[in-house]
């Protein structure tokens, strides 16, 4: 078996499962964020009662943090009354920042496990050797009830990575490579794992950067083996026992697709589709694109090591003028860890406009949300219409490192002259 189906097996009680099962399986860790209020209606309208497990649930409030609203902050102030009364030992607020970030961060996200939340970039906890998935309300709600949820074993695609990436490539250059291989319809309710030599060198960070974008090829669940980067990051925050589980020898993989990461230059996905994905060099030959916004944030691209590329570069420089570059750590750890650095004073020093830690523009809610006819470059997952504000905006997805080169210059700029 897979790991992921082991891992399904165990939860499930099972000694074998294969693709194409539907099995109930036990999760180990439930998350809701500010968006699914209707999950605490559901439960209710359900009969339940209390929460299965005080100690593996918890909200998260990222989407629409600090609160832009009157509505927002109502349902806030809704999910913080449901997490007092089930006395939720992991609660979330308006402080922490994006649930696939602090999740890890707290410790309740390690090898081996089942999470589950109410957000499609679960995929993200494959970094850890983890299932990941997303659900929405109503699943949510039963798993609060019960503690248990239906899955179909996936189909289990191969993208094996091999090599090492030259100059001013990165993992979210990485990653859109791939998809515009694959496309957005490539991985359809199967499972990615990502294997290779550059898979098993890489760090926790642009792990997470790759696996958080499984989803946009439609994958169900991500995995990648646990490597020494990982154990180390999960032995200094878990707060549970767990065991690394590994795919046997002689497991075959419905198909597999082979990447050399050494032949890859900066990628950029061109609206208004996650893979329409070009060379960077191809687009920026052919017409000069003026950038009205930057924005290096999200669960894809506001790790420290995110905001730190994008620093180096704008360190000492000003950002173009009439030009505007939003910087939206992925936490509260994040953001206190770069301004320890010094990367936040550069950066705002640059002319950027730093804002709390969450999801911020990213789904179009607040903190950066585009005017019609604007052009975004952005280090986020997302770029079809209306994803960041206005439906007449053009959103360019990239590495922050072309972020920074971009803004820098008010337009689309190859990062590798700065660095």
């Amino acid at each position: 078996m897979h790991a992921i189906e082991k891992i399904l097996a165990k939860n499930s009680g099972r000694e074998k499962v294969s693709a194409g099962e539907i099995v109930t399986a036990k999760v180990d860790f439930a998350e809701i964020n500010d968006l699914y209020l209707q999950t605490i209606y559901s439960f209710y309208e359900m009969g339940g009662e209390k929460v299965w497990d005080n100690r593996r649930a918890a909200f998260v409030f990222d989407h629409y943090a600090p609160a832009p609203d009157i509505k927002s902050a109502s349902n806030h102030e809704e999910m913080r009354e449901f997490a007092r009364k089930n006395d939720l030992a992991f609660h979330f607020d308006t402080n922490c920042g994006v649930c696939h970030q602090v999740m890890p961060e707290a410790g309740v996200i390690y090898p081996g496990m089942i999470v589950v939340a109410t957000d499609s970039h679960t995929t993200t906890h494959g970094a850890f050797g983890a299932m990941g998935t997303g659900c929405g309300a109503t699943d949510m709600a039963t798993i609060l009830m019960t503690g248990e949820l239906w899955f179909r074993v996936p189909e289990i695609i191969e993208v094996r990575l091999e090599g090492e990436e030259p100059k001013g490539v990165y993992p979210k250059d990485v990653i859109l490579h791939v998809l515009g291989k694959i496309k957005a319809d490539g991985a359809v309710y199967k499972a990615i794992d990502f294997t290779g030599s550059y898979v098993e060198k890489l760090n926790v960070a642009g792990r997470m950067t790759i696996c958080n974008m499984a989803v946009e090829m439609g994958a169900k669940t991500a995995y990648m083996q646990p490597n020494d980067a990982v154990i180390e990051y999960v032995n200094a925050r878990t707060v549970r026992p767990y065991e690394v589980v590994t795919t046997d020898s002689d497991f075959e993989y419905a198909e597999s697709h082979i990447f050399d990461v050494s032949t890859i230059e900066p990628q950029l996905a061109c609206p208004h589709s996650v893979d329409n994905v070009k060379p960077l060099s191809e687009v920026v030959s052919q017409k000069s694109i003026a950038v009205n916004q930057g924005y290096v944030g999200s669960c894809t691209g506001g790790r420290e090591e995110d905001i730190a590329e994008a620093a180096k570069i704008l360190k000492g420089k000003q950002i173009s003028k009439y030009t505007r570059l939003v910087v939206v750590p992925a936490s509260a750890e994040v953001m206190q860890k770069c301004m320890e650095k010094g990367y936040i004073q550069d950066l705002m020093k640059a002319g950027a406009t730093i804002t709390s830690p969450g999801c911020g523009a990213c789904l179009g809610a607040h903190e950066g949300i585009l005017a019609p006819g604007e052009v975004c470059i952005s280090s986020t997952n997302r770029n079809f219409p209306g994803r960041m504000g206005s439906t007449k905006a053009e959103i360019y997805l990239a590495s922050p490192a072309v972020v920074a080169s971009s803004i820098l210059n008010g337009c689309i700029t190859d990062p590798r002259e700065y660095l």
